[in-house]
């Protein structure tokens, strides 16, 4: 079997309605829309939400908290997801992300001390906890904050 040789199963694809096209169509004259109303007009229909006049769901909700959009969004990498790496090798942010610890969309890096590091790194990350630090300076590594 060859990819130019597939084809749908018979019956599960149908020709789009084409509405508005003339009376011997079936779907001339009112396009399936009725007669008169909001919904038959031309840019009619109600706004996303509108339920009608009735107190709309996120709007009977409680609301709770404050979520703020300008607060940095920081990363966690605690010192035991640093075992992946060779003694003497930076680890900073291209490093993280080539080694799958890093996902997009992020502000800044900050070193959690969760976890036991043997070899020596050169950490260069944004932010650090000090037991993290402590950890990383007694393996006989060194943190840069960038």
């Amino acid at each position: 079997m060859k990819l130019n040789e597939l084809s749908p199963a018979p019956g599960s694809r149908r020709n789009k309605k084409r509405i508005g096209r003339g009376q011997g169509s079936g779907q001339g004259g009112t396009a399936g829309k009725g007669h008169k109303g909001q919904n038959s007009r031309s840019g009619g229909g109600v706004r996303p939400g509108f339920e009608g006049g009735q107190m709309p769901l996120q709007r009977r909700l409680p609301k709770r908290g404050f979520n703020n959009i300008f607060a940095a969004k920081v990363v966690e990498i605690n010192l035991r997801q640093l075992a992946k790496f060779a003694a003497g090798s930076v680890v900073d942010a291209q490093a993280l992300a080539e080694a799958g610890l890093l996902k997009g969309g992020f502000d800044a890096i900050k070193l959690l001390g969760q976890g036991e590091i043997s070899v020596a790194l050169t950490v260069k990350v944004d932010r650090i906890s000090a037991g993290a630090k402590t950890k990383v300076e007694a393996a006989g590594g060194t943190v840069e904050l960038i």
